[in-house]
């Protein structure tokens, strides 16, 4: 009677274990099949993007989910130089990925391009209604959603901020990119408010890294006191060498973000571009569980900061008026 309840037995365990075999390893391949693969484009830098990639980690991770098991990051960057974004984007593709994450308008133009049918979560684009990426902010529509940096909130107002900085400034160097259609925009918006200001512009391009010493030097033989920065990831990845040559050439210059303040830069008025990416998670998270990007009302940032560099002003011989410190956001003595 043993021998048969052992028997009896060992046939159990057999059927348990053959059960619980057919049941683990569809699990665990249907597990492997949902690892989704998110593209990032960027036309910056690797080095650049990497506290804003470590916010987007960051804020993955609080939504559930764990780097290298159910999601992988393939990433692309043009350095600065916006023409090898559409190769990267195809290289994207190539890989399988299931959406693009994308940083800066010429990656959302070179993503778009590059399929028809994936998602694309921008993590900051200034008006992507004004240049035809979406149809509407509150019902995008199509395959593309996200955020936008609202620069043109911020542009004309860093204008105001540095005529309060010099008041002597009667011109004003412009720096910006040619290849991104909002820094052209932007520049038009400039000039309709330098007039009020009493100011007039220097238009100065920067297509690549290799356009910032000649557009220096060529303020430097303008003697132009004061400088403005467009916001543009090409500009944004030369950030530590722009605020170099400012303060060598001293130079006033107002920033779109406050890595170039604490870079050395003397002052920058934007958007928190670490909020942006953290954001930009929420929309991957809603996206991989089914919903359609056009359904996804893209945000706009609510708090801009302005960012003093009180050792750079120093250097440049520049005294900050007390109206201005106060309004500061932060600091940087």
């Amino acid at each position: 009677m043993n021998s048969k309840f052992k028997s009896k037995n060992s046939k159990l365990a057999f059927v348990a274990c053959a059960l619980l075999v057919s049941v683990v390893v569809p699990v665990r391949a249907t597990h492997a099949a949902k690892v989704a693969r998110i593209g990032y484009l960027s036309a910056a830098s690797a080095v650049n993007d990497r506290p804003l990639l470590a916010a987007f980690r960051e804020s993955l991770q609080s939504l559930g989910y764990i780097e290298g098991r159910d999601v992988v990051i393939e990433q692309r960057y043009a350095a600065g130089r916006s023409e090898r974004l559409p190769e990267a984007a195809a290289e994207l593709v190539r890989l399988k990925i299931d959406l693009f994450v994308v940083y800066g308008t010429p990656a959302a133009y070179a993503a778009r391009d590059a399929d028809s049918s994936l998602p694309i979560v921008m993590a900051n684009i200034a008006d992507p209604v004004g240049i035809g990426l979406v149809a509407s902010l509150a019902h995008p529509g199509g395959r593309i959603t996200g955020l936008s940096d609202y620069h043109f909130a911020t542009v004309t107002k860093r204008l105001e901020l540095l005529k309060e900085v010099v008041p002597s400034a009667t011109v004003v160097a412009v720096l910006w990119n040619p290849r991104n259609d909002h820094n052209l925009t932007q520049l038009k918006e400039l000039k309709t408010a330098a007039p009020s200001l009493g100011m007039k512009l220097l238009s100065l391009e920067a297509k690549g890294p290799d356009d910032i010493a000649p557009a220096f030097a060529s303020m430097a033989k303008e003697r132009t006191r004061a400088l403005l920065i467009i916001g543009d990831p090409t500009l944004t990845d030369q950030q530590q060498s722009i605020a170099s040559l400012a303060l060598k050439h001293r130079i006033a210059a107002g920033y779109t973000l406050r890595e170039f303040a604490e870079a050395g830069g003397l002052m920058s008025y934007g958007t928190n571009f670490a909020d942006m990416w953290r954001r930009a998670a929420y929309y991957v998270d809603k996206i991989l569980k089914g919903a359609k990007p056009g359904d996804l009302p893209i945000e706009q940032p609510t708090k801009f900061e302005l960012v003093i560099n009180l050792k750079a002003a120093k250097q440049i011989g520049l005294p900050i008026p007390p109206n201005v410190l106060a309004r500061a956001d932060k600091v940087i003595k």
